[in-house]
């Protein structure tokens, strides 16, 4: 970022997070985003909330940008603010702050819209990479071609599994209804798509609608991805997104139960050659909001 005085950084920061929030930047060019801004007013009050965040929050104590570090110094406090690291932490700071400001919560009755995942009627996929399912909807799913075993290998325990009525993998496109919101490590908005939704229950042909099955948010990944801080900002807005489901009238939920569960591929493997079945781990590996609050608290 090249500016020549501390008014000219709080204007390019302000021009960075009013305008490019919406996106992930690339570099430090905003100029594409200036089209779809983030903010449109209150760019004055931004940029008064920068410069009261820098002089009082940023460090932990008091700074003064507008001194130099010392009598000898020839520049003033305020270049240390153009290090990358410092421009990202401020502009992460004030990303979720954003965000948290906008959210709204909203009090009556509840009015659901439901979604059928067979609204879909066909998804694109490679032959030599699907499987071809009886509990799913599809003739054939499909998974990834690059590092897709994990995916593979659930699949077909589920597919064994006498406890589990349905599956589906979600195609992060065409079920538009499975998108969720978070927030990346960044600061930025985005949206999840989870793997897979596994039903678990309803095996006798009762009414699906009153079935009292249990559903399964599902997502595996690597065993090295597990505690990357991305995957866990997914996993929270996974929990909140199924318990507010949960939160609904039963009647307005089919009587079915939701849940969130993260797979790593070693805890996969472990249970499926110790003879367990999938509906077990996936019952033992649900998760829960006061969970990832703990979770939150240790980070």
């Amino acid at each position: 970022m090249n500016v020549n005085s501390y008014n000219d950084f709080l204007s390019r920061m302000t021009r960075r997070i009013s305008q490019a929030l919406s996106q992930p930047l690339k570099g430090n060019r905003v100029a594409q985003h200036a089209k779809i801004p983030y903010l449109q007013v209150n760019t004055a009050q931004l940029a008064g909330w920068l410069d009261d965040y820098i002089w009082t929050g940023l460090f932990g104590k008091s700074f003064n940008p507008l001194n130099a570090i010392d009598s000898t110094a020839i520049y003033e406090n305020w270049r240390i603010l153009l290090l990358q690291s410092v421009q990202e932490h401020i502009t992460k700071v004030f990303a979720e702050a954003l965000l948290e400001a906008e959210e709204q919560w909203v009090h009556g009755a509840t009015r659901v819209l439901y979604r059928q995942l067979s609204d879909v009627k066909s998804l694109p996929m490679r032959a030599s990479n699907s499987l071809e399912l009886s509990k799913s909807m599809y003739t054939h799913t499909t998974y990834p071609t690059h590092s897709g075993g994990l995916e593979r290998t659930l699949m077909l325990w589920a597919q064994q599994d006498s406890e589990v009525a349905a599956l589906c993998k979600i195609h992060e496109v065409r079920h538009d209804a499975a998108r969720l919101r978070y927030v990346k490590e960044d600061g930025l908005p985005a949206f999840y798509v989870p793997d897979f939704l596994i039903r678990v229950g309803n095996l006798n042909g009762a009414d699906v609608v009153n079935s009292g099955s249990t559903v399964y948010l599902v997502e595996t990944k690597a065993q090295g991805q597990l505690s990357s801080p991305n995957v866990q900002r997914k996993l929270k807005a996974a929990v909140a997104w199924c318990e507010r489901i949960n939160g609904v009238a039963a009647e307005q939920r089919r009587y079915e139960t939701w849940h969130y569960v993260l797979l790593g591929e070693s805890v996969v493997v472990q249970w499926q050659s110790g003879g367990k079945r999938c509906s077990e781990l996936l019952s033992f590996s649900k998760l829960r909001n006061a969970w990832c609050n703990e979770q939150q608290k240790l980070v």
